[in-house]
């Protein structure tokens, strides 16, 4: 009798307020932390209607790639979040403080696009991305995405694996760690008319955690090239850390021997660190990471270590005493 045992990440099934701007850093971080604290019960999302339409940009070039095959190696045991709710409620600072951003995001150019690749490697290049996705080992991946402010969801990123991008990077020996930047430009992006921000957005990964298996690439969502909100043309997916970790709209990936300082890090460290792993039993500075609530659900979950993956990532940490591995 053939018998299957769930992986880690797999659930059974029965299982915003905006944000306050001030200039005052710490009040608008406590004005930030006001949306999160909804999990007395708050509702996570609004009511969606025929008004909700997005305005959408110009088409992406490379929308005849799409749907890719799926991976049959990274499945779920919940369902799918719905589309809309996953395009319709969004992080994306670039855009604006609060969730429903889709439809400003929509003027963001996403042709022409570059790639650097830079540091310490074998020879800088710059590459174009239709260029760069024919190059790359695309396939479609089922993952599970839990965001710091304890509300997760469960999508069909398509893209590539980080480790085929590293290895087409050709990084030297001395190289320990990739900084990822996204794109700057004012004149689409209001966000980054805030002066108080970091601009631009700066997040980083080890070498390690990049050639993980986990470590994606995503170019794609729900069987079509990803929407501007989600990160277009090209967002990092790393699902066992908090959502905050996967940068949207990469242009710059620069392999070096310092460890980069993100931009959470520079706003406010002692609550959204370098490492920012999933873990039910490390609390937020001011809220719970027990449970979590996903899109489209009116039910908490159980948050899992790792957000489920640690089969697959808990051996990148063992050995680091003193290191904040879970905010």
């Amino acid at each position: 009798m053939l018998t299957r045992t769930k992986r880690g990440w797999e659930l059974p099934e029965r299982m915003a307020t905006p944000e306050h701007l001030v200039l005052n850093r710490r009040h608008l971080l406590k004005g930030l932390a006001a949306g999160p604290m909804l999990l007395g019960g708050t509702a996570l999302i609004g009511t969606y209607g025929p008004d909700d339409a997005l305005a959408q940009g110009d088409p992406d070039p490379s929308a005849g790639l799409y749907p890719l095959q799926r991976n049959p190696k990274y499945t779920l045991d919940r369902p799918i979040t719905e589309e809309r709710l996953a395009t319709t409620y969004n992080n994306f600072y670039e855009f604006g403080s609060h969730k429903q951003i889709a439809k400003a995001a929509q003027k963001l150019p996403i042709r022409p696009w570059t790639v650097t690749l830079d540091g310490m490697v074998e020879k800088e290049q710059t590459i174009d991305i239709d260029t760069l996705l024919k190059r790359m080992p695309l396939e479609e991946r089922l993952y599970r995405m839990r965001c710091v402010e304890a509300w997760s969801m469960a999508v069909p990123w398509g893209g590539f694996p980080m480790k085929a991008l590293v290895d087409l990077a050709q990084p030297k020996a001395g190289a320990k760690y990739i900084a990822m930047t996204t794109f700057q430009n004012r004149d689409v992006a209001p966000g980054q008319k805030q002066f108080w921000y970091p601009w631009p957005y700066v997040e980083g990964l080890t070498i390690e955690e990049a050639t993980n298996e986990l470590a994606f690439i995503a170019t794609g969502l729900y069987g079509k090239p990803i929407p501007r909100q989600n990160g277009a043309p090209l967002r990092l997916a790393v699902p066992w850390k908090y959502g905050f970790k996967s940068i949207k709209s990469i242009v710059r990936f620069t392999f070096t021997d310092q460890r980069p300082k993100s931009f959470w890090e520079v706003v406010q460290g002692s609550e959204y660190g370098f490492w920012a792993n999933v873990n039910p039993e490390v609390a937020h500075p001011r809220w719970s990471q027990a449970s979590e609530k996903p899109l489209g659900s009116d039910k908490r979950a159980p948050t899992l270590l790792y957000n489920g993956y640690a089969e697959f990532v808990a051996h990148l940490y063992k050995d680091m005493k003193g290191e904040r591995l879970f905010l």
